[in-house]
């Protein structure tokens, strides 16, 4: 049976992938801080994200390692929030590249999450991987440092891919359900000027792109996950509003959304960078997305109220 080691599972995006590779038969190791009890073809192992450990045995003949590890982003940027954002990724990307150094056998191919918002802020055109333009602030530099740890980490016979994902959007889970709750209380109309891109991708194809990694032995290198079809913020909301039944949505200047995001402990570039990224890689290398049309995937994803 193959085995997938996911570093930082326990998330959104670890359960997605766990729930997928267990329903190919597949068995999944998460790496864990926490204590969780085992399930079907499911197993936590406990470390903590930057020491070699015992699970390092885990690794031996792996198909993959996995490496979602990270403090969310959605958080104020305080001093020790931008500290822990630092550590938790770097401490366990290099950790794990020790630890696969140390192997006899190790995985086949290390997949490392990094984020579409290493790219500057676009509003006139797109952004890929040959193309795009490296942008500058503390969340680019963590993306840029993160990126850094590891494709210097000495692998040597394993293949290491980094995904630069962008807003995953799931039912159950992601960046949809309090952007529900601003519409559902008349507050979903545009955010700021509007004009921000918002680079998105449906559950199940970043599900599926991880999977297109795992099986095509020529990927490495640096890979967009986000649709081919980032639309303004203004148009995202729009297409939010129309799947729950409501018209009318209020905007929030920069300045409400500034005290909203002091309130709700979290930062204003989250929903007003302009994240206009395309995933040119994949496509011309075969890779096939199911969800790219915004209004069909608002249905799929979420019930009228």
């Amino acid at each position: 049976m193959k085995k997938i080691i996911i570093a930082g599972g326990s998330g959104f995006l670890g359960q997605l992938l766990a729930d997928y590779f267990t329903q190919q038969n597949t068995e999944v190791v998460i790496l864990t801080r926490m204590h969780r009890e085992d399930q079907h073809l499911i197993r936590y192992t406990k470390w903590d994200g930057k020491t070699i450990g015992y699970w390092i045995t885990e690794l031996e003949g792996a198909e993959a390692v996995i490496n979602l590890n990270g403090k969310s982003v959605d958080c104020r940027y305080t001093t020790a929030n931008k500290q822990e954002i630092y550590d938790t990724r770097l401490n366990a990307t290099n950790v794990l590249g020790l630890a696969i150094s140390q192997c006899k056998k190790p995985p086949k191919v290390w997949i490392n999450a990094s984020s579409a918002t290493i790219y500057r802020h676009a509003e006139d055109r797109d952004m890929d991987e040959a193309t795009g333009e490296l942008g500058e602030g503390f969340s680019v530099d963590v993306c840029k440092k993160w990126e850094r740890v590891f494709f210097n980490s000495a692998t040597p016979n394993v293949r290491k891919v980094a995904l630069r994902i962008a807003t995953v959007l799931g039912k159950d889970g992601g960046a949809l359900k309090p952007l529900k709750h601003l519409v559902k209380f008349g507050l979903g109309g545009k955010q700021g000027s509007g004009k921000q891109y918002f680079s998105w991708v449906h559950e199940q194809d970043f599900v599926r792109v991880v999977d297109w990694v795992l099986n095509n032995q020529q990927a490495e290198g640096v890979y967009n996950v986000s649709s081919p079809n980032p639309l303004t913020n203004q148009d995202f909301m729009k297409a939010l509003r129309k799947v729950m039944n409501i018209p009318f949505g209020m905007p929030s200047p920069k300045w409400m959304l500034e005290l909203g995001a002091r309130m709700i402990g979290t930062e204003t570039e989250l929903i007003l960078k302009s994240r206009r990224v395309v995933p040119t890689r994949l496509q011309e290398e075969g890779f096939v997305f199911h969800f790219f049309v915004m209004d069909k995937v608002m249905q799929l994803l979420i019930k009228p109220i």
